[in-house]
């Protein structure tokens, strides 16, 4: 992992150096050490400041839950919230460090807030003028599925950070090449060593680290796109990422649409919870199976049994744009689009992306 190559390869970059670490309970060695540990037992290197994601430090703040900054009781450093006050590191937060480094493991999605954190924090960076380096983790969906509309400009927000689609196949190290195309900062990404773009995460032999509430192992990982794209519709996910219904839905009506629809690498079983039908996904293959395709088809043929209601951005965009990057989605889902014409629709905008994406990866496979 890219903690333990600054280690062992690029030591010179930290070496009697003032060092802020933004991390959470995921920054660990494949030996299991915390980023925080390495740091603090090595002589030669000064640990000044941490910074914590959405979820804290330890990663059990609830989703949105705001987190404040606070003195580490042990460590007596201060630990800034960059999810609290404020979500880019202000002046202040970054005086007494000579850089930055970035050490949080990612689920692949463009929702998932770790990613927008390291953009803010490349932006502070740029602008107070100190070097940021980013430790490199899997993308644990792998890096070759690239899929879902392409993010606005009008947006985006801190659940869409960049023009990217829904599942960008890019590891941090190469998110953070990419988000510095705008920023210009002063950034060195630590590479992983022996992995390939076609891992997914079972294939490097790590364990999976909790990386919020909801994402306790690799099926939240997979559900996340699959069954969490339906804000504000009444079509949720339940059982952390697993299931997906609403009311209305007739739970084997439903199964039986995503089943026919052939989706690889996945079976949907209709599973009534309480008041609402839906589907338990049931991923049979890892390597096949397409995250956000999937949500976007979960998405149209739910709203083909039951005509859920379109949530509409006018004067302030909604959540369920902000999600889907853009407001195009939504009236697709009003014309009652088949999903595979939906798809269609977005083709060229992520053509488009995957091209641009090129010039950032770092791995073959």
């Amino acid at each position: 992992l890219g903690n333990e190559v600054l280690f062992s390869r690029y030591f010179h970059l930290i070496q009697d150096k003032k060092v802020g670490l933004v991390t959470n309970q995921s920054g660990l060695s494949s030996k299991g050490i915390s980023t925080i540990d390495a740091l603090r037992q090595n002589k030669q290197v000064t640990l000044a400041a941490l910074y914590a994601p959405e979820h804290g430090l330890d990663g059990k703040a609830k989703a949105g839950e705001i987190v404040g900054s606070y003195d580490h009781p042990t460590l007596g450093i201060r630990v800034h919230s960059l999810y609290g006050a404020t979500r880019m590191p202000a002046e202040s937060m970054l005086e007494g460090i000579d850089l930055l480094l970035y050490d949080v493991q990612d689920i692949g999605a463009r929702t998932y807030t770790y990613i927008s954190t390291l953009n803010y924090c490349m932006i502070a960076a740029q602008k107070y003028h100190k070097p940021i380096i980013v430790l490199d983790r899997p993308n644990p969906l792998g890096g070759t599925i690239v899929e879902g509309p392409v993010l606005e400009d009008r947006f985006q927000s801190f659940v869409g950070i960049d023009n990217m689609p829904m599942a960008h196949g890019m590891t941090v190290g190469e998110l953070a090449l990419f988000f510095n195309r705008k920023i210009g900062a002063d950034l060195i990404v630590i590479p992983m060593e022996g992995y390939k773009r076609n891992m997914l995460y079972p294939d490097t032999g790590l364990p999976w680290i909790a990386t919020s509430p909801n994402i306790p192992d690799i099926q939240s990982v997979f559900g996340y796109m699959s069954t969490g794209l339906g804000e504000g519709t009444g079509v949720f996910q339940a059982d952390q990422f697993k299931w997906i219904g609403g009311k209305g839905l007739d739970a084997v009506k439903y199964a039986r649409s995503l089943n026919v629809a052939g989706l690889p690498g996945i079976t949907f079983i209709p599973e009534q919870r309480d008041d609402a039908g839906g589907v338990r996904l049931s991923i049979n293959d890892y390597s096949t199976f397409n995250p956000a395709k999937s949500g976007i088809y979960a998405l149209a043929y739910a709203r083909s049994l039951n005509q859920f209601k379109v949530p509409k951005s006018g004067s302030t965009v909604v959540m369920f744009d902000k999600i889907m990057g853009t407001d195009k989605v939504g009236k697709w889902l009003e014309q009652n689009l088949t999903p595979q014409a939906i798809e269609a629709q977005y083709q060229p905008g992520l053509a488009q992306f995957k091209q641009e994406r090129q010039k950032y990866l770092i791995y073959d496979n």
